[in-house]
């Protein structure tokens, strides 16, 4: 008699994953949120810090123009939705989507990395 392997869900989401990309899920992942400045805006949405004007003082070195498309590329990504208030002056807010809520565990472990490891290295 045959048996028949029963492949794991999360398995299954590799798979699908690795085909999509031709690569590992980390691929994917660093898709969505890689490069220099992508994780520490989605690091400040998620502490309240929503405000354009609010993220360019906060972002050392970042320009307006790289700031508004990496805000463009998150939100065409659904990992951030923008909210346009129809008042005087023009006001926009950012928040995370549910699918942006999911990676506060990976910014959370990010954050507490950098405060043991390279801080501690400092001193």
């Amino acid at each position: 008699m045959k048996t028949v392997e029963k492949k794991s869900k999360a398995y299954q989401e590799f798979t699908s994953t690795y085909a999509i990309y031709n690569s590992c899920p980390v691929t994917a992942t660093i898709k969505i949120i890689g490069g220099k400045w992508k994780v520490i805006i989605l690091y400040l949405i998620a502490h309240d810090v929503n405000r354009f004007g609010e993220m360019m003082r906060n972002i050392e070195g970042i320009s307006k123009k790289m700031l508004t498309d990496q805000l463009r590329q998150l939100e065409i990504d659904g990992v951030i939705a923008r909210k346009v208030f129809t008042e005087i002056p023009l006001k926009v807010e950012y928040s995370l989507t549910t699918l942006g809520e999911s990676l506060k565990p990976i910014t959370k472990l990010m954050c507490k990395w950098g405060l043991e490891k390279v801080l501690a290295a400092k001193n």
